[in-house]
Parts: C-alpha cells; sequence; structure tokens
C-alpha cells in the first residue's frame, strides 16, 4: 500500500466532516492542527458550511398530537405476532378522496375489532408526498382521534417510509 500525503482540499473536506460530529460520552475530542481545525460543534454554522443536498432528505413523519406506537407494540406488528386487521392503499388518490377512505377504513375496522392496520400512502416522487404528510393529521383529526391509539412508520418489509402502522385502541364493551 502506497502511502501520500494529505492534500490541503482533502483535509478540508475532511475537517468539514468531523466538524459536523460528536465524540461519544466520555471520550475526548482529537487534538488537531490549529490551522486546519473545524469550527467548534454549532448546528447553524455546520449548516452554512455544507453544500445544499440535491434532493430533499426526508423529514420524520409530524405526528400532529398522536403518539408513536409503543416500542414492543411495534415490534411485535412488524414481526406480524400481533395481526394486521387490513391494509389500504392510496397511491392513485386525491386529497380529498384518501382522507374519506382513510376515515371510512378506520371506522370500519374499529368496528370490527382490529387492533393494527397499515395505510399505505407511498413516499412521492422525490419523498415528500401530500399523503405521506397528511395522513397522520387525519388520523389525528376529532373524527379518528378517539378510535387510533398511535401511529408509526412501517418496517421496510411493509413499506418502509411510504407506509404506517396505526394501532386502534379497543372497542369499549356496552354496559350491562
Amino acid at each position: 500500500m502506497i502511502k501520500r500525503p494529505i492534500r490541503p482540499d482533502e483535509l478540508k473536506l475532511w475537517s468539514m466532516v468531523a466538524g459536523t460530529v460528536r465524540p461519544l460520552p466520555g471520550r475526548a475530542v482529537p487534538k488537531m492542527d490549529p490551522d486546519h481545525a473545524p469550527a467548534p460543534h454549532d448546528p447553524d454554522a455546520r449548516a452554512a458550511r455544507l453544500p445544499a443536498p440535491d434532493r430533499p432528505v426526508h423529514k420524520p413523519l409530524r405526528q400532529a398530537s398522536l403518539d408513536p406506537i409503543e416500542p414492543g407494540r411495534r415490534h411485535r406488528i412488524a414481526r406480524e405476532r400481533e395481526e394486521i386487521g387490513a391494509r389500504i392503499d392510496l397511491h392513485g388518490y386525491g386529497q380529498d378522496q384518501a382522507r374519506a377512505a382513510l376515515e371510512g377504513f378506520v371506522r370500519r375496522n374499529f368496528d370490527e375489532g382490529h387492533r393494527a392496520v397499515l395505510v399505505i400512502t407511498g413516499k412521492g416522487l422525490r419523498g415528500d408526498g401530500v399523503l405521506r404528510r397528511l395522513t397522520p393529521e387525519w388520523l389525528a383529526a376529532p373524527a379518528l382521534r378517539d378510535m387510533v391509539a398511535g401511529v408509526s412508520e412501517a418496517h421496510r418489509h411493509h413499506g418502509g417510509a411510504g407506509a404506517l402502522y396505526v394501532a386502534l385502541k379497543r372497542k369499549p364493551r356496552p354496559q350491562v
């Protein structure tokens, strides 16, 4: 293996990358040559130094006042140890059609006693799909809030970022 000295442009690039990370707890920051030291960890300064990405970065889903599904339950749903009662695919729907279909779907499955369903929204053309962004808000709306226990992004084999697990609450027992 041939070793060569690091070129200044490579060192500059490395210092930009190194400036975006923090050491693990209990680890010290390595000493660097002051001429080539990266700026201290400051997210605003870091963002100003890094080039803008060519395509949008996936933003986490807004959960519009809905709690995520508990990790243990989400794991059981992903592994299909807790049955996914039904699936709905919203591809090709407009916003109004998708919302109406989603509301009917959730109501039907809640009435049938299903505890978990899968909602496939798709990711959109660039990962910023309208249905993907709006579905959690629709599920948190007053019309469905009393039926939905939580919402989480689906596991990769169920659609990943283009699908949601929706945990449904138990249907109340009739009073005797």
